[in-house]
Parts: structure tokens; sequence; C-alpha cells
């Protein structure tokens, strides 16, 4: 029998699409006023990986990760989830969403993101959100999956999720301190 024991907290990141700066930076501030201030932001970049998100946004998508400051327990990510849902609802247009907002969180052995979408690699949570891995971390970088969008597999992804593994890293061991 394995003895149950508490998951230490997690950090919390949220990748952003946007239909254009002026909105990034609308839903920037928002999620900062929703869920603390950041600790750190990838570069943003055009988001050029599908045109799934085209017909709603335009063209000239914008791409940013986040970490917050803010450490969660792990099965908060569910009530998060359905917070951002609220919070694109804010953004909606005549076309449909300007601005997806996809939170999750970091542990030193992957990265978890919540949706609403179910796939047989994913995690009912309750309430209509499910969770996946989307990165592992192995030898030293996190990885991807077979079923990992492909901007989250970029390597300035990688890059800016091993920073925000080692911002974690140092963060658990303060606790432990």
């Amino acid at each position: 029998m394995g003895i149950e024991k508490s998951h230490p907290p997690v950090i919390l990141i949220c990748g952003i699409l946007a239909a254009n700066r002026i909105l990034l930076d609308r839903a920037l501030h928002l999620i900062q006023d929703e869920w603390g201030p950041l600790i750190s932001s990838s570069e943003s970049i055009p988001f050029t990986f599908t045109e799934y998100y085209n017909k709603e946004m335009g063209t000239e998508i914008i791409r940013q990760y986040v970490c917050f400051e803010r450490m969660i327990d792990p099965v908060e990510i569910f009530g998060i989830k359905r917070r951002s849902n609220q919070l694109e609802q804010r953004f909606i247009s005549v076309s449909g969403r300007q601005v997806n907002l996809d939170p999750g969180y970091v542990t030193l052995a992957k990265l978890v993101l919540a949706t609403t979408k179910d796939a047989s690699y994913r995690i009912y949570g309750g309430n209509g959100i499910y969770a996946e891995t989307t990165l592992y971390f192995k030898a030293g970088t996190f990885c991807p999956f077979e079923w990992t969008y492909p901007d989250y597999e970029e390597q300035f992804a990688i890059d800016y999720f091993n920073s925000v593994r080692a911002e974690y890293k140092s963060r658990l061991n303060q606790l432990k301190a």
C-alpha cells in the first residue's frame, strides 16, 4: 500500500494568443489583476503554427507565455481554467474570441495545461475541464510528446519553460529551507 502525501505547490503559467498587440497588453493586465504579478514572460512572437484560430482572430495572431509569482496547489488549475474561459469572454467580437488563455503549471517533471477538450491522454478534473501533460523533463530539458502543440515544441518555448523550471526549483528549495 502506498503512503499518500501532498504535492508541493506548483508554479502557475499561462499561454496567451491575441489578435493584436493591444489585445495582448489588455489580456496581460487582466490576468495579472486576476492571478497576481508575473515573474517572467517570453518574447511575443507571430503565431504561425496552425490556422485553427484564424477565423476568429485573423492572421496576425501573437503568442506569448507568462509565469506568475503565484504558486498553486495543482488541483487549482481546473478552477483557474474555468475562470480563464470567463475572462476570454471579455474579448469576444463578431468573428469570435480575440484572446485565448491557456493556464497551466510547471513542476520539476512536467508542464501541464488545462483545456476543455477531451482526448485519450487527458485527465478529467470536473466541470468540463481536463488536464494534459504537455512537456516532460528529461536529460536537462523539457521534451514534447506526440500530442504536444507545435508552438510548445519550438525551441524558444522550451528555453522559456526551462527557465521557468529553474525558477520553480529555486523557489522549492527556499520553501524547504
